[in-house]
């Protein structure tokens, strides 16, 4: 049976009422939206004091009261009317907005589905004038300096989109969600949140709009303490390009990270703003999440707040009803900024810094000849072509990477890279003959060596330490693991290693799986990274895709699960980032292969090499899986486990 034809119904245009109504639905989803609108319309004014008052979650009653410069008598009644704003004025002004609200939208939808009023005193007027925005009327009233906005009754007009609000608790902590957002961009501006009479919330003002002290008060206000405490500063910016004078994109990313210790089973303390506007970017918080790979254990989210400046032509704000999505000219560069930002706060090892190196004694020393364990051959390690070319250049002065007893005389050698590497000797023929650190039995200096002295070992997995403060427990595997894994990463860069095709393994028979039209291109637009990434993808149909060679670490694996994210990671990101990803993999596969393994016994020498390399090497409080690799305890939590004192 054919469904019947509907009937003609002509083209035509919509009322203004219903045009209202349509963009409320846009721009209004439950009250803190209108609390967030009204927030910035309130920055955009001056404001240097913002209260917002709350009644039943705000679907009573929400008022925003500011002390800005207000709005002139005549200009009140435009301000309730569709597309009328002060912002902007042409499409130059709209590509490259500088306001946090610019569309002129927000006053209009929210008079649609609400009773609304503005109460407002503009600079040099002798008092202040209320518009009713259901009558029109315009009345004087008293008012100090700046502008209050009252909305009654949410969604009155509507009352079937009521029905889709939750209970006045959960309204009213988003909009306390949203204010807060706010504060953490601007501690320039004190704020106060008001829910039925109680004050739930006050932020006061903390100084300048670009002090870092400011900002680093409001973090700790509004996040607390512990944020602080527990992230390191992000201060980074791009510079201009040389000889450009007309393409300088300079941006600067600044803020703070949480440490890997602070990370959490969700992602709801991760703050981004794009020139003081909060924003849910995929570009920033992939590139937030890509500088956590190597310190972040399973599927923990990082916690951060990150403030990103950038000419406002660079960035488009108009994209989204609500502002809280943009886009960028170009995505990669921010990207880079970003991770780059993140990676250097990390980088820089919070064990401390590199000790002064301790002066043996050329007459007196004793030497000592360290052999490689029984059973802790490096046999992984060497069955592949791979692994020996990284191990090759890897060991400077003829030193292994998992040799304890050399790391203390490779930390007080700078390599001479300009020299070619010996090759290695055969494992069963390798003897080490390195000067023993000198053992002082002196008390530890106050400050001295962050990760102290080393006094003993447990159960062959644990080194125990003891420095100013206490005790302190490393987790030796994990230690050495993360030193060895820096280590490879950077004389990889430096051999420039990422220019060389990783080794791959071809099928005997290729893997053919159905491809979306965007794989196809994708392996046909990057075929030259993926042969540098070992993988050969080629076109075997229109719609299908054939492996005929994966790298040979991971032939045993799936290759089509292995195509596939490949191609779905370089159709979103840069090839450079996704070959620096599976180096970086590979490397930390090697380097956790090469690091010592539980149950062999050190001695003191090797024990306190390990914490002095610990000291001087990046990201040295995590191993590459994410775990801790040392943990301290003071004497006042060994006191207390005594009861001493009491």
């Amino acid at each position: 049976m054919n469904n019947p034809t509907p009937p003609r119904r002509p083209i035509r245009e919509l009322p203004d009422e219903l045009i209202s109504q349509i963009a409320a639905g846009e721009v209004v989803e439950r009250p803190a939206s209108v609390v967030r609108e009204l927030v910035d319309n309130a920055l955009d004014s001056g404001a240097s004091q913002i209260t917002v008052r709350l009644v039943a979650g705000g679907v009573r009653l929400i008022s925003v009261e500011d002390d800005g410069c207000g709005i002139l008598p005549d200009e009140l009644p435009i301000a309730l009317k569709r597309h009328a704003t002060s912002k902007i004025g042409n499409l130059t002004d709209l590509e490259s907005v500088a306001t946090m609200g610019f569309r002129g939208e927000a006053l209009a939808a929210i008079n649609s589905i609400a009773d609304c009023a503005l109460l407002s005193r503009a600079t040099g007027q002798n008092h202040a004038y209320l518009l009713e925005g259901q009558t029109g009327e315009l009345k004087p009233v008293a008012r100090a300096l700046g502008t209050t906005v009252e909305v009654k009754e949410l969604f009155f007009s509507t009352p079937a989109r009521r029905k889709f609000l939750k209970t006045d608790a959960t309204e009213q902590a988003h909009c306390v969600e949203a204010v807060r957002r706010h504060a953490l961009a601007r501690p320039d501006v004190g704020f106060a949140i008001w829910a039925d009479g109680k004050l739930v919330e006050q932020w006061r003002r903390c100084g300048e709009r670009n002090s870092l002290p400011a900002l680093e008060q409001r973090l700790a206000d509004v996040l607390g303490s512990e944020f602080v405490e527990r992230s390191v500063w992000v201060d980074f910016s791009t510079s201009a390009a040389p000889g450009r004078p007309d393409y300088a994109p300079v941006i600067k990313v600044w803020g703070r990270a949480g440490i890997p210790d602070a990370a959490r089973a969700r992602s709801d303390l991760q703050f981004c703003y794009v020139n003081g506007r909060f924003v849910r970017d995929k570009v920033i918080t992939h590139a937030g999440r890509s500088a956590y790979e190597d310190v972040l254990h399973g599927q923990r989210q990082p916690v951060y707040a990150l403030y990103v400046e950038l000419d406002p032509t660079r960035v488009d704000v108009n994209v989204h009803p609500t502002k809280i999505e943009v886009r960028f000219r170009d995505s990669r560069e921010v990207h880079q900024a970003v991770r780059h930002a993140v990676e250097a706060a990390l980088a820089a090892p919070r064990a401390g810094q590199t000790p002064p190196a301790p002066q043996p004694q050329a007459s007196a020393q004793p030497v000592h000849t360290v052999a490689p364990p029984v059973d802790e051959p490096n046999k992984p390690l060497a069955q592949t072509s791979y692994a020996q070319a990284a191990m090759h250049f890897e060991a400077p002065m003829g030193h292994r990477v998992s040799d304890l007893g050399a790391l203390w005389q490779i930390s007080q050698t700078a390599p001479d890279t300009s020299k070619p590497t010996p090759p290695a000797m055969p494992q069963a023929a390798q003897t080490w003959q390195t000067p023993e650190p000198a053992r002082s039995e002196a008390p530890l200096p106050e400050g001295d060596w962050p990760l102290g002295r080393a006094i003993g070992q447990l159960k062959g997995i644990y080194i125990l330490a003891e420095n100013a403060q206490g005790l302190v427990l490393v987790d030796m595997h994990a230690a050495h693991e993360r030193i060895v894994y820096e280590r490879l990463k950077t004389q990889w860069a430096a051999a420039n290693a990422a220019a060389t095709a990783l080794p791959s393994q071809p099928l005997l028979i290729p893997a053919t799986f159905a491809a979306t039209a965007l794989e196809v291109a994708t392996a046909e637009a990057h075929s030259a990274t993926l042969q540098l990434l070992g993988l050969d993808i080629t076109p075997f149909s229109g719609k299908t895709l054939a492996v005929r060679a994966v790298p040979t670490t991971l032939a045993q694996g799936d290759a089509v699960e292995l195509a596939r994210s490949v191609l779905a990671e370089l159709g979103q990101h840069e090839a450079s980032t996704v070959i620096a990803r599976a180096h970086n993999e590979l490397l930390g596969s090697m380097a956790c292969h090469g690091a010592v393994r539980a149950n062999r016994r050190l001695s003191l020498e090797e024990m306190n090499a390990l914490l002095r390399q610990m000291e001087a090497t990046e990201r040295a409080d995590q191993c590459n899986h994410g775990r801790p690799t040392w943990r301290p305890m003071s004497l006042r939590e060994l006191d207390a486990l005594f009861m001493r004192g009491r």
